[in-house]
């Protein structure tokens, strides 16, 4: 339970992908504050394993102005809600052309907690079956490798893999691996 009340809330933009509301609320002492909240639909992220490495996407990221190597993500169109294993398998499957035989889900995450009400489910992606992928307009400059696990943790050492979902994902792999291992 929340110390904090929302008083007054107003969209201020929105697009298909996301909405931009300010709310006033106030403090458990009284006094009053603003705060802006990114509304945006959760999301899925999927980890494909195989022959201990893993299948990136890299991608142009507009907001920070470079390529950016991640493990396949997305939400679904026009911030639609959907069930998060559907929307990993549709994610791997547009972007990599994979199918996963077995999908494991590995936990969920706050995308940005401090900006945005957005998740993040994670799920390992394994029994991986090759295909053509089906990526989306925006998705057009996409590019697919696969890096074996010591590759991959160079890229991250090295900041050539940035994306915060990503390491976050690869953490919750870690701990999958060492619950099995028990």
């Amino acid at each position: 339970m929340s110390d904090f009340r929302r008083v007054s809330s107003r969209v201020v933009y929105e697009n298909r992908w996301m909405a931009v509301r300010e709310d006033e609320f106030e403090r458990p002492d009284g006094s009053r504050g603003v705060y802006g909240v990114v509304d945006k639909p959760d999301f899925a992220l999927v980890i494909p394993f195989e022959n201990d490495g893993f299948h990136l996407v890299e991608e142009y990221r507009y907001p920070v102005g470079r390529r950016a190597w991640n493990f396949p993500q997305g939400s679904l169109p026009d911030r639609a809600a959907g069930a998060p294993e559907e929307l990993a398998r549709r994610e791997l499957a547009e972007e990599t052309g994979l199918r996963a035989g077995t999908l494991t889900r590995l936990g969920t995450l706050h995308a940005s907690h401090g900006t945005s009400n957005q998740h993040v489910h994670v799920f390992l992606a394994t029994d991986l079956t090759p295909g053509e992928p089906s990526r989306e307009p925006e998705e057009q400059d996409m590019r697919q490798a696969f890096v074996s696990r010591e590759e991959f943790k160079k890229l991250v050492r090295e900041g050539v893999i940035a994306d915060d979902s990503t390491v976050a994902a690869y953490t919750l792999l870690l701990l999958h691996e060492e619950g099995l291992a028990r």
